[in-house]
């Protein structure tokens, strides 16, 4: 109750501060995309696999938005979202096929291999997707209503964070389900977990679905706000840096995607500020720390403290 409560706030504070700061609602956003991309990693976590290629379908997401707002310049900003996050979900359901059949270490440098096999296509073909110029997205309307900018900015945040809490949700009782327990089942016993009568492969199989369609949800958001796509976003030093905000925050509870980008951000933001040359530095010696000291990440943290 007390998490739920806590999230709220968090919400109204992020709107709150985004209507009175209007500079810092683009950020906001971003950060939540990345909380959210984080989120669906997390979920592959809870099964003890780590992918570093997953920023692939919040590309996916984020190409198939601009391909529909470019081929229909009305679509609603909804439309656009649900579309790119069907986009992840159908590829998704064809790579996860043959990826689920792998663990660690194959699994995660699967996922790369054709996180970057995207990535190098989407440079080549210019005619099609702008190539490193990426593609333009029109501002779209919100429920049918066209804003200008600043009301455009305010009103995806209120979507964004909507959103977020949605998916937060979501995957918690996920993660309470018969289905999220299995999951979790095979980062412990997986043989015992067939023993029981469940397929692995096909608990993993929905997993990764779950998991690629909540990062297609951070693509589509990331394409809107930006109003610009490129192969970047679909890099796998993107896929990294979900991975290091899923570890930081810690995959025990939904809320550590979030805890973690607002730690990501806050390092990265500290740190760029006063030690422009080192912040990479200043990531990298955080995630040692982290690991080495809080294994389990900050919510991890705050669980063990709740024990009595």
């Amino acid at each position: 109750m007390k998490v739920y409560l806590f999230s709220i706030l968090s919400a109204i504070a992020a709107i709150v501060l985004g209507y009175s700061v209007p500079w810092v609602i683009t950020p906001l956003v971003i950060g939540l995309t990345y909380a959210i991309a984080a989120l669906g990693v997390s979920v592959m976590m809870r099964a003890g696999q780590v992918s570093f290629g997953h920023a692939m379908y919040a590309c996916i997401s984020a190409y198939a938005v601009a391909f529909i707002a470019r081929a229909y310049p009305e679509t609603d900003a909804i439309t656009l979202i649900i579309s790119g996050v069907a986009a992840s979900f159908v590829a998704s359901v064809f790579i996860g096929l043959f990826i689920v059949r792998y663990r660690g270490i194959f699994f995660g440098m699967l996922n790369l291999a054709l996180s970057m096999v995207l990535f190098a296509l989407l440079g080549k073909l210019y005619n099609l997707t702008g190539g490193t110029d990426g593609l333009r997205v029109i501002r779209p309307t919100i429920i049918g209503v066209a804003l200008e900018r600043e009301q455009f900015e305010f009103a995806l945040l209120c979507l964004t964070v909507v959103i977020s809490l949605f998916l937060a949700w979501w995957v918690q009782r996920y993660f309470r389900s018969g289905s999220g327990e299995a999951l979790s089942a095979i980062k412990t016993n997986e043989t015992r977990l067939e023993y029981l009568g469940f397929s692995a492969y096909l608990v993993m199989w929905k997993g990764y679905l779950f998991s690629a369609v909540i990062v297609g949800f951070s693509g589509a958001l990331l394409a809107i706000i930006q109003g610009l796509v490129t192969p970047e976003i679909g890099q796998w030093l993107r896929s990294g840096e979900f991975v290091f905000i899923a570890i930081l925050g810690g995959a025990g509870h939904a809320a550590g995607a979030f805890l973690g980008a607002a730690g990501f951000e806050s390092i990265k933001l500290a740190s760029s500020a006063y030690f422009p040359g080192l912040w990479q530095f200043a990531l990298g010696l955080t995630l040692i720390i982290v690991i080495f000291l809080v294994p389990s990440g900050f919510v991890g943290q705050i669980m063990k403290r709740k024990k009595p």
